[in-house]
């Protein structure tokens, strides 16, 4: 019989400190899915204002690109033995060969600066566009806030909790299974407790108007929801928060100390350009933790 391939977790490198802490995110998940890892760098032409004007040919830099591979994939050699790293140079734009890559992996998981800054990764167009056109799972990963300069010489971790729950966010007017398939995936092969924020309707808020109730069981109507999953996932603890009003800050405040954030994404049809949606809009420029963005129908 045919065997399936074995499909990566691929990782976008752009050279930054917060890079290299999504390649070694990347890796540790690679270790958890017993795949392999698959470092890709993108680059483009350099741009010289007239240069085509003065008959100059511009070459693009393959150097650089390959140097940045070679030197990530002896570090993560040392750092996870026995894991399997594959480097592949994509020219062309960078958005689109990162969608490109992703849809090879189980996964693209890409670098962030850090939570609110203009010039942020998860904020600059490049990652706008993947995101918002990626066919699979993205994960967003940031460098800690350590308060140190990004060049002391310091390992980068990613943020987030190491030993925290696995956060989603689920809308119960429209749950998909892609976005909870994920997260009970992501919970059992960390062996943590899943945690589950979604909306309730202004008729359930309770009298003190409290904007999230946090309980130690789930509602009935998530209930429904969640039933196939916990009988698929018996090892799994579920607890639920309701949340009215805002959901993207709710969901930020909710993963704080989490070790990943899950959060869904509606692929529509149409050039409607970097479309993400509020919610998740809000998540990937404020969130600590990884974040990632399953996209479904």
């Amino acid at each position: 019989m045919p065997t399936t391939p074995v499909r990566p977790v691929v990782v976008g490198l752009d050279g930054g400190r917060a890079g290299l802490a999504a390649a070694d995110w990347a890796a540790h998940e690679a270790l958890l899915r017993g795949v392999p890892l698959r470092l890709v760098h993108a680059w483009e032409q350099l741009i010289v204002p007239y240069a085509s004007l003065a008959g100059v040919a511009v070459p693009p830099d393959p150097r650089r690109s390959a140097r940045l591979l070679t030197g990530a994939r002896a570090r993560l050699s040392r750092r996870h033995p026995g894991l399997e790293v594959i480097t592949d140079r994509l020219p062309g734009d960078p958005a689109t060969a990162l969608v490109a890559a992703g849809t090879d992996g189980e996964m693209l998981v890409l670098g962030s600066r850090g939570p609110g800054r203009a010039a942020g990764f998860l904020l600059g167009s490049v990652a706008r566009r993947v995101v918002a056109r990626a066919e699979g799972p993205v994960v967003l990963v940031r460098a800690a806030d350590t308060g140190k300069p990004e060049d002391d010489g310091r390992e980068p971790v990613a943020g987030g909790s190491a030993g925290g729950d696995v956060v989603v966010g689920v809308d119960l007017d429209g749950p998909d299974d892609a976005v909870l398939a994920f997260a009970f995936e992501a919970a059992a092969r960390r062996g943590t407790a899943l945690r589950v924020v979604h909306g309730r309707g202004p008729a359930d808020e309770p009298a003190d108007g409290a904007g999230l109730a946090e309980t130690d069981s789930v509602t009935a109507p998530l209930g429904d929801v969640l039933r196939p999953w916990q009988e698929k996932f018996p090892g799994v603890p579920v607890t639920a928060q309701a949340v009215i009003g805002q959901a993207g800050a709710h969901l930020v405040d909710a993963s704080g100390d989490a070790a990943l954030l899950v959060v869904g994404r509606t692929v529509r049809q149409g050039a409607l350009g970097a479309h993400v949606g509020p919610v998740t809009d809000a998540v990937l420029r404020h969130a600590v933790p990884p974040v990632a963005v399953v996209p479904h129908p």
